[in-house]
């Protein structure tokens, strides 16, 4: 008598969360502290010529690891960039790109923080640690442009702001400011865009939509600012599951730990000069080897 075929549980398999049998799989883009050269050749990875090969001094290789688009040339660490921060809350990726920072892992300085309340967890952090602020937009003391020619001094010729990073702020930033930093600015959004993007799609009121929409898969997009809410440039996204008994809280926590892990490290390729924009216009970031 032929005996019924025997289901052996796969234990490692078994033992990874799952939304509704979907395995959860997180995306993020690679360590950029590795400098470890790979060999020359390797099947399907691109690379852009060594020093030898182009006839140009480099002291690092660089392949192309697509996140968006592709792109050509190399990038070589330079200077610091200097940065400016814009924020409302607490300003947990103001902490996080800090930290960053003050670990050597991002080559830049903070040298602005930009919110719209007078005090907030964001700019008490600043003030503790020594970054000037600016209050924009300033209804009460800025004047009739609520203080716009001044953040626009501040970004300008007083700290000669090289790239913004927008973390947490939830008011519009001013075209004045998106026209002058063209290709320069980066916001943290906590979904997966195009999805729960958008005008009034913002901290909390983004997790309930996503638990309400019943998804199974949620997570956080670093993408470059346009005049458009939401609508720029995708750089990179990481993807967290979502549990049939989330509430939004408990969605807000996952996302949030993955957007400390992410928007350093984006910041980091953007201060190295390793994100890169493609000839078909899209972003791409470049790993080092």
């Amino acid at each position: 008598m032929a005996l019924a075929p025997r289901l052996v549980p796969n234990r490692a398999r078994d033992a990874r969360p799952v939304a509704r049998g979907f395995v959860v799989a997180r995306l993020r883009i690679p360590r950029v502290a590795s400098r470890r050269r790979r060999p020359a050749s390797v099947p399907g990875v691109a690379r852009s010529p060594t020093s030898r090969e182009s006839g140009r001094s480099s002291s690092r290789a660089f392949s192309p690891n697509a996140v968006a688009g592709d792109a050509s040339g190399s990038g070589v660490a330079g200077e610091a960039k200097r940065l400016a921060v814009f924020a409302s809350g607490g300003g947990s990726n103001f902490r996080a790109i800090h930290d960053a920072i003050g670990n050597g892992k991002i080559n830049g300085s903070i040298e602005l923080v930009v919110s719209d309340k007078a005090s907030c967890g964001a700019t008490e952090f600043a003030s503790s640690n020594g970054i000037p602020c600016v209050q924009y937009p300033d209804k009460e003391g800025g004047g009739e442009d609520k203080g716009l020619g001044r953040l626009m001094r501040a970004l300008g010729d007083q700290h000669r702001v090289d790239y913004v990073l927008l973390a947490g702020y939830l008011k519009i930033v001013p075209k004045e400011v998106v026209r002058r930093f063209e290709r320069g600015i980066l916001n943290i959004h906590p979904a997966l865009l195009p999805s729960f993007g958008g005008k009034g799609c913002y901290g909390m009121r983004v997790h309930e939509m996503v638990v309400e929409s019943g998804v199974r898969f949620t997570g956080a997009t670093v993408h470059f600012v346009n005049e458009k809410y939401d609508e720029g440039r995708i750089v990179a996204q990481a993807c967290v599951p979502v549990y049939p008994a989330d509430s939004a809280a408990d969605v807000a926590a996952r996302v949030l730990k993955s957007e400390h892990e992410m928007y350093p490290e984006v910041v980091a390729a953007l201060c190295d000069g390793r994100l890169r924009w493609g000839e078909d216009g899209k972003p791409v970031v470049w790993t080092a080897l």
